[in-house]
This record gives C-alpha cells, structure tokens and sequence, in this order.
C-alpha cells in the first residue's frame, strides 16, 4: 500500500473519532464567545460535521494530488461514454441490492430502519448545509477510502468477490450499525463492481452521491408530498375494494 493511502486511512479513522473531541470543543468555544448553551448544543455537532468532514477532504486530495496528476490510473479504465453509463445504471443497482438485502433482513427478523439515516435526516431538517456531507463529501471520502484504498489493495492479492466482501463488511460496520451489516454490506458490493467494472473511482463516486441525495430528498424535503401520495392511494383503493364489496 502506497504511504499516502496509509495516510489517508489514518485521516478517516481521526476523522470519525474526532466528534468526541471536537463537538464539546464546538460547545466551549461557542459559549466563549456568548451563545448560549441550548443553543450551542444543537449547533455543536453540525458545525463539528461540516469541519472534520471538509477538513478531511482537503487532507486527502492533497495527498492523492500527484496521483490525480499523473493519470496512470486512467490508461485502462473504461471510455467516458461507457463510465458515465454505469454511472447511471449504478444507481439502480445500489437501489436493487438494498432492495434485496432489505428483505433478508426482514426475512431474519432484524427491524428495518436506520437510526443513522434518521439522525441525519433530522440534522438536515434542522441545519440543510449538513446535505453537502451525507450526499456529497461523505460518499467522495466512503469510495476512495472504502473502494479505492481498501478493496484497491485487496483486490491486487486477492479475487474480486473475497475482496469485494472483505472491503464491504469493513465499509458496513464503519457506519456503526452492526444489525444492518448485510444492507450496507449489499451497497459496498455494488459499488465496488462498478469500480472494478470500469477502473474509474469517479463512477460509484457519482452513483453513491446520487442515491444517497435521492435518500435525503426522499425523506426530507418531498417526505410530507410521498406521504400525502400514499394516503391518497390508500384511500383510492379502500374505495375500489368497497365498491366491489
């Protein structure tokens, strides 16, 4: 593995650590300068995402800007036309994946919903720049950290469905819900066969980006029209089935 990977690895770790110093250094500083304590408390965490989160991202381009430089990469990777369409038709793979490995879960028993998801989206209704981190910059650092470095490394030495499940275990426990290993899991699988399908990061970079914004708009700003929709269909086909009653 190349240092700056190292590097980069070491970033992501502190990164995802460093709310537990970082939010109550938020906090203090925040209070220092005379907002209030309620009030900070609820600004502590989104203001710590949008540092640690845009630092990082800094920290890790810079390391792989030689690399992006050289193009080395790029040699064997798919033509554009062809990486853009996988780009797209990426998106409904995730989707299908999570489909399926949604089902398992409830096959299994495992209660669906995301406590992660929830917190975020509670965050974006509360504070919308937050969107530019789940939708935007946390998938850029997921693929490169997850697809590019960890499955990158591991698919040199080993076959692409071991390193594929290797890298997409390790990608579904870092979201710290271990209950759904198996949805997570699902969607880093996808992602890496669209990195190793067309040797291009950009590609399950553009896929992840676009799903997880299609997540956020879904229950977050179009929720109350989706839930109006389904009312109206339930009440449609109450009307129907009692017609015929």
């Amino acid at each position: 593995m190349k240092k700056e990977y190292g590097f980069i690895l070491i970033a992501y770790i502190i990164m995802q650590l460093s709310s537990y110093i970082g939010v109550p250094l938020v906090l203090l500083i925040g209070t220092a300068m005379g907002k209030s304590t309620v009030e900070m408390q609820s600004l502590s965490i989104p203001y710590w995402l949008v540092i640690s989160f845009v630092t990082t991202l800094i920290i890790v381009l810079y390391l792989l800007r030689d690399e992006m430089k050289s193009g080395n990469e790029l040699r064997n990777a798919a033509p554009v036309p062809t990486s853009i369409t996988w780009a797209i038709l990426g998106v409904f793979l995730a989707l299908f994946a999570q489909n399926i490995a949604a089902r398992i879960e409830m096959a299994l028993g495992i209660e669906m919903g995301s406590e992660n998801t929830a917190q975020i989206i509670h965050l974006i209704e509360a504070f919308p720049i937050v969107i530019l981190i789940s939708s935007v910059i946390g998938p850029i650092l997921e693929e490169i950290v997850f697809r590019k470095i960890i499955f990158g490394t591991l698919h040199k030495r080993l076959g692409f469905v071991l390193s594929a499940l290797i890298s997409s275990v390790i990608f579904a426990l870092a979201h710290f819900e271990p209950e759904h290993v198996i949805l997570y899991s699902a969607m880093g699988f996808t992602f890496a066969y669209l990195y190793v399908k067309t040797k291009r990061i950009l590609v399950p970079i553009i896929a992840h980006v676009a799903m997880n914004t299609m997540v956020v708009l879904v229950q977050s700003v179009f929720r109350e029209d989706l839930e109006r929709l389904i009312k109206e269909a339930e009440q449609i086909q109450s009307f129907i089935g009692g017609y015929f009653l």
